[in-house]
């Protein structure tokens, strides 16, 4: 077990350290101001529409720790391609592994290959002040699709 803890930490590092779809893109559909007041993590998530709500590009901006970092880099890279719908039971599979020690039955509509590359956050649910961190990119996200600008989108 301790080889896999191992694993998923250096997952985490390394999307933290080498974020992908970090940047803010030249042109947008929706936008999304995320902040953790406890910690002071901020992530702005900006997303573009295809036909059909079809997640066409999504990248994001922000600082903080490496939980949330690698969450929103892991998340930008798991959303590419998916409907709106599929996105938002990815993040409520997500959030229910993250906050519940059974990690919650699979939902259906959510690829297993995706949930399975969101295991290496699921330690957090031992550290609930970190669960926070890990689904603030993704309480944004869902911010950013319910309108074309949302502000002040918080953990608490």
């Amino acid at each position: 077990m301790s080889e896999l803890r191992d694993l998923y930490q250096e997952v985490i590092l390394d999307h933290a350290k080498r974020p992908r779809n970090f940047g803010r893109p030249e042109r947008f559909d929706h936008e999304a101001h995320g902040h953790n007041p406890l910690c002071g993590d901020k992530v702005d998530i900006f997303v573009i529409l295809g036909e059909g709500g079809t997640v066409e590009d999504v990248r994001f901006e922000g600082r903080g720790c490496a939980i949330s970092m690698a969450s929103a880099s892991l998340m930008t890279e798991l959303l590419k391609g998916k409907t709106e719908t599929e996105a938002r039971t990815l993040f409520e599979h997500f959030h229910e592994m993250v906050t519940h020690e059974a990690g919650g039955d699979a939902l259906p509509d959510a690829a297993p290959d995706d949930l399975e590359r969101l295991e290496v956050l699921a330690g957090v649910r031992q550290f609930p002040m970190r669960v926070k961190c890990a689904t603030l990119p993704w309480h944004t996200f869902n911010a950013a699709l319910a309108s074309e600008r949302a502000d002040g989108v918080t953990t608490e």
